[in-house]
């Protein structure tokens, strides 16, 4: 197995094991190989995974960057902003080399499509740049639909130490299939919504959270991605919303809809430029949220967002 390139190009290959043994090799080798071309390294993998990467490197993991994919990439939206262009970033001459586990055995069916949907974007938010981001899948553990997803979300993928382009490649695909018509509780708190209500809806949500449960940052970061995302229904929206709040498998969940449509695939998923004003909310939904969903069409958008109690 070889990733090594020394052009400009980004790579995005998948990598399907099926032991830690494997593992641990397969991920030691793409590490070593990024060391000795003078590669800056980071590997941000599910914690068990993270100590495999370890004893496969022994003294090499000196230089390696290390992040928990279960912390750092608890929402699969967080991922790209904040794990591999705040790594990319630091380093913007010559290659970078990351290894990233967005998808393992034990993601909620609500977090899976935001996976899939993560790995598709990645090639958008990565082109033509000098990078190579490596993806673990688990054979033994994920799904056959899952597995069939990470072919259509990689270019490559490598399966018993041999890379093969992956002919069900198309990413455009993943992201479409999974903008998915987001349906919450019939019995959900519901608030309507226009510019001079957004106060009063702000404070609606805090209450209704704080009495299912939601307490301390939590509930400060659920006031804080209230006001993004129902000021960026009023001023981008169509200028009025709806608000509704409910409890799901021990989180609060938020959901605000407006009769806008998201055009950007990659909105809420790009650090801010330098000097930039606005232009921030989703991406502020995204760092203090578990968990993101959304939906959008021609009828209009549909933002989700999940906070542990």
């Amino acid at each position: 197995m070889s990733t090594a390139t020394t052009d400009g190009t980004f790579t995005h290959p998948a990598l399907f094991y099926r032991s830690g043994a494997e593992y641990a090799d397969r991920t030691a080798a793409f590490v070593r190989e990024g060391l000795a071309a003078g590669e800056p390294v980071a590997v941000a993998v599910p914690g068990p995974n993270l100590d495999l990467v370890r004893a496969g490197l022994g003294l090499d993991a000196r230089d390696v960057t290390f992040l928990d994919m279960t912390e750092a990439g608890r929402n699969p939206g967080r991922i790209i902003p904040g794990v591999l262009r705040a790594f990319a970033d630091r380093h913007p001459r010559g290659r970078v080399r990351i290894i990233g586990e967005p998808v393992w055995a034990g993601r909620s069916t609500a977090e899976y499509p935001a996976c899939a949907q993560h790995e598709a974007l990645i090639n958008a938010a990565f082109a033509g740049r000098a990078l190579t981001i490596l993806c673990p899948y688990d054979e033994t553990a994920l799904s056959a639909e899952v597995l069939a997803d990470a072919l259509v979300t990689h270019p490559t993928v490598i399966a018993q130490g041999r890379e093969r382009v992956s002919e069900a490649y198309d990413w455009h695909a993943v992201v479409t299939r999974y903008n998915e018509p987001l349906t919450g509780p019939p019995d959900a708190d519901l608030l309507g919504f226009a510019a001079a209500e957004l106060p009063g809806v702000r404070h609606f949500a805090v209450a209704r959270a704080a009495s299912l449960g939601l307490a301390g940052q939590r509930l400060q970061d659920l006031e804080l991605a209230v006001a993004e995302l129902t000021t960026n229904s009023v001023v981008h929206g169509g200028g009025e919303g709806r608000l509704a709040v409910w409890t799901e498998a021990g989180q609060v969940v938020c959901e605000v809809r407006d009769t806008g449509r998201l055009t950007d695939p990659l909105a809420g998923r790009r650090p801010p430029e330098r000097g930039q004003i606005g232009g921030r909310g989703l991406l502020l939904v995204h760092h203090v949220a578990d968990l993101v969903r959304m939906h959008t069409s021609d009828a209009g958008t549909t933002i989700r967002f999940y906070l542990g109690v």
